[in-house]
C-alpha cells in the first residue's frame, strides 16, 4: 500500500460558516461534482487551524512541520459507483511557508498563497481561544473565536457534522478533476461564544464574496482536530 502524501495533526479548527446562494459557487465547481446541500442550503466556510508534526512523502521537512492555515472553502459531492463522495473545494488557502504553497499548487492544483502568519491558541481552565492572523502589506487580518466548556460530539445528521465530515478534496484541473482522500476520525466541537473575521474581503477573496462574508454566519465553532492523512491525488479524465 502506498504511503499517504501528507500526514499531520490538525488542531483547533476555527470554523465560521455562512449560507450562500448556490449560483455564487457554480463557477468554482470541478467537473463531475455537484453542490452538497444540508437542509436545502449550501455553505461557505472560513477555517483557520494549526498544522503540527507535518510529514510530506514520509519525510519531515525542517522548519516546515508546524504552521498555520486559513482557508475559504465550500462543499460538494461526487458520485462513485453507488455511493456519494462528499468533499470540499477550496477558493483560497493561506499558509506562511512558500515551499508548502508551491508543493500544494504543483501536486494538487490547490489555490495556496504564502503570507506572513501568526497564531495564538489557548485551551485551559475551561476556556478555548483561537486566533489566526495573516499580514498583507502592513495590515494584519484575522479570524478569532472563543468558546468554553468541554468539546461535544456532533449529532448524526446535524449541521456541525455536515461541516466537519467531508472527507474528499476536489480541484479543477482544466477540463479534468483532481480528487484526494483526507482521512481522520470524527471531531468534537466547542460552540463559539464570540467570533470575529477582520479582513478586506474584496481584495482577499474577490468582490462577489464581500456581501456573503459580511452577513451573519449560520454557525461558529472550534473543532478539536486530530491526526490526518492526505492520500495521493488521482485525476479523472
Amino acid at each position: 500500500m502506498l504511503k499517504p502524501f501528507l500526514t499531520a495533526n490538525w488542531r483547533y479548527l476555527a470554523m465560521l460558516n455562512f449560507a450562500v446562494d448556490s449560483e455564487l459557487l457554480a463557477p468554482y465547481m470541478p467537473v463531475g461534482t455537484e453542490l452538497d446541500f444540508h437542509d436545502d442550503k449550501t455553505y461557505l466556510s472560513v477555517v483557520g487551524f494549526l498544522f503540527y508534526h507535518t510529514v510530506v512523502c514520509g519525510l519531515p521537512i525542517p522548519r516546515h512541520r508546524n504552521f498555520e492555515e486559513v482557508n475559504l472553502r465550500f462543499y460538494v459531492r461526487k458520485k462513485f459507483a453507488d455511493t456519494w463522495r462528499r468533499g470540499v473545494v477550496f477558493i483560497r488557502e493561506l499558509v506562511p511557508k512558500i515551499a508548502i504553497a508551491l508543493t500544494a499548487r504543483v501536486f494538487y492544483g490547490e489555490p495556496y498563497l504564502a503570507l506572513p502568519m501568526r497564531s495564538k491558541v489557548e485551551d485551559k481552565d475551561g476556556i478555548v481561544r483561537a486566533k489566526y492572523e495573516w499580514r498583507r502589506g502592513n495590515e494584519w487580518e484575522h479570524l478569532a473565536m472563543e468558546a468554553h466548556g468541554e468539546a461535544q460530539s456532533c449529532a448524526l445528521g446535524s449541521h456541525a457534522q455536515f461541516i466537519t465530515e467531508h472527507y474528499w478534496g476536489y480541484t479543477a484541473r482544466g477540463e479534468r478533476t483532481s480528487e484526494y482522500l483526507i482521512e481522520h476520525p470524527r471531531w468534537k466541537i466547542w460552540l463559539a461564544d464570540s467570533f470575529e473575521l477582520k479582513a478586506d474581503i474584496v481584495t482577499l477573496y474577490g468582490e462577489k464574496f464581500a456581501e456573503p462574508l459580511k452577513a451573519k454566519p449560520v454557525s461558529a465553532f472550534i473543532a478539536d482536530g486530530s491526526h490526518v492523512e492526505v492520500q495521493r491525488r488521482t485525476i479523472e479524465p
